[in-house]
Formats: C-alpha cells, structure tokens, sequence
C-alpha cells in the first residue's frame, strides 16, 4: 500500500468536508441574514439567534477538518518509520491502520484502511511498537506485521 497515495487520497477526502462545513455555515448565516423583522420581534430574534448557531456549529468543524489536514500535510513531509508514531502506516494481523488523523475506515486500494489519531485509545497502543510487537484491539490481541 502506498501511504503517500493514502495520504493524498485523505486530503481529498478532508477537502471534500471542509467544502461541505464551509457552504453549511454561509447557508446558516445568509438564513441568519435574511430573517426579516415582524410585529413579533421575539420571534425574529429567536430565528437569527437559531441561525447564527448554526454557523457557529458549522464554523466549528470547518475549523476542526482544517486542522485534521494541516496534520495530514505535515505528515506528507515524513520520512518512512521503523515504529509506530503519527504518520506510521500499519500493517497488522487486524488489518491496515494509519496513525494521522480520526477518519475511522477508508476504502482505499481495495483496503480498508483504519485512520486514526495518536490519541485514541488504539493509536496510543501503537506508540513505540516496533514490527512483530503486540496491541489490542477489541479486546483481542494483535501482532504488527509491517510498519510502511
């Protein structure tokens, strides 16, 4: 498996989130926008605040996916590691993972691919670990093959 096409393919997928955060938030602010001024002022009010929630909801996890992809952009920059650590892309007896950002599974090269942060509770089993060392996963203990 080609961890720089993974990567890639990642950002893309991260690109298309971000699109999709960034025209939620202008479509809950033009709604915020436009809610026009009634006899009931209350319930204006109560709509442009509703609106203005929204696009802070939204602006929230624009900012999140961002951060997920400056991360994925330095990891682009590393070199191939002998264990595991974020960017380590591994192959294991449970199947692929990629420590970089949460993701969870993508399909990928006819893989399925776990992506997951150095933070979550598996990405922490991998810190350090070495080919042939040992994690758990489900409440199953696994065995890292390779670490591309």
């Amino acid at each position: 498996m080609n961890k720089k096409e993974l990567t890639e393919y990642m950002k893309g997928l991260l690109d298309e989130r971000m699109q999709v955060a960034w025209e939620a938030m202008e479509a809950a602010q033009d709604s915020a926008n436009d809610q026009s001024k009634s006899s009931a002022g209350d319930k204006y009010e109560t709509a442009r605040s509703m609106g203005q929630l929204d696009r802070n909801m939204h602006a929230r996890q624009y900012e999140q996916v961002r951060q997920e992809r400056v991360i994925l952009e330095r990891i682009g920059e590393t070199e191939t590691l002998s264990r595991g650590a974020v960017g380590a892309l591994m192959e294991t007896t449970a199947g692929w993972f990629y420590i970089s950002v949460s993701l969870g599974a993508v399909k990928f090269d006819n893989q399925t691919v776990l992506a997951v942060s150095s933070s979550s509770p598996v990405g922490l089993s991998f810190l350090g670990k070495e080919a042939g060392g040992e994690f758990q996963f489900l409440n199953k203990p696994h065995r890292i093959i390779a670490i591309h």
